[in-house]
């Protein structure tokens, strides 16, 4: 499988492209970097810091390589992810996705590329946070409508949206269970009076130094609670799981697949 990797210096493209470099399965065409960065034209793997030269080279556009490759993974940034999405769907190329933040009407736009391209949407590409959800959703059946739920993220000082991807959609896979929408029980942070509503699902996030992930669902009741978290230690299960994704998609039809999909879940 020819890969191309989106943002091969950023802490996920890093990572994926050194994974993907040391995998028999995978041969690495490109990176793709923005516009303007100074290792532009320098091999991938200098610029991922695999410790060895790859001979593909980091591009800043995309069109320039994609008809030489299979699969485009991109774990970006909203603006540049929505690039990729219309080139891939113009080349007709396997994309997997793992970046965050978009709204309803961007997240449209990549389940619509499906009828087009094999396309893989993952807010997260960890197999033990993917376990967990399928946790929250027995969780949820068996105990939802009594317990107060309140979900806890924390991750690094870069992180640019709140509450992550990976929360949201936890309250999504807990709200469809009990047969609701999660914008219509969600409520985000606290400030001043605010008592607890029954029904909701409180979110709160928290940003410092270079915590990686972690995610804590509490169920409470009154003289006990149900706590499940996931915490990663690095960023190494978001790479490998966004490899194996990429890997699941070769020779896969056009259509919209999740990372339950790959899992099995």
């Amino acid at each position: 499988m020819k890969v191309i990797v989106v943002g091969p210096r950023g802490k996920m493209g890093k990572l994926i492209t050194q994974i993907a470099a040391g995998r028999e399965d995978m041969e690495l065409i490109a990176g793709v970097a923005p516009k303007g960065r100074d290792y532009i034209g320098r091999d991938l793997g200098q610029v991922a810091m695999t410790g060895c030269d790859l001979g593909a080279p980091v591009v800043d556009d995309l069109a320039s390589v994609i008809d030489s490759c299979d699969v485009i993974i991109d774990f970006s940034t909203k603006e540049m992810a929505m690039e990729v999405l219309d080139l891939a769907i113009a080349s007709k190329k396997a994309l997997v996705c793992g970046t965050t933040g978009f709204n309803a009407e961007e997240m449209q736009r990549f389940k619509d590329a499906s009828v087009h391209i094999p396309m893989l949407y993952a807010a997260n590409t960890s197999k033990l946070v993917n376990v967990m959800n399928k946790l929250l959703e027995v969780a949820a059946a068996a105990i939802g409508e009594e317990a107060d739920i309140e979900i806890l993220e924390m991750h690094d000082q870069w992180k640019k949206d709140a509450p992550s991807g990976t929360s949201k959609e936890m309250g999504e896979i807990m709200a469809r269970t009990m047969g609701r929408e999660l914008d219509d029980i969600a409520v985000y942070g606290r400030h001043g009076v605010s008592p607890r509503e029954n029904g909701t699902i409180g979110y709160h996030s928290l940003r410092a130094g270079n915590i990686p992930s972690s995610h804590t669902v509490f169920f409470g009741f009154m003289g006990e609670r149900l706590e499940i978290t996931h915490h990663s230690y690095n960023w190494e299960c978001f790479a490998r799981g966004a490899c194996d994704c990429a890997a699941y998609l070769s020779g896969k039809q056009a259509g919209f697949y999740t990372i339950k999909d790959v899992l099995n879940l």
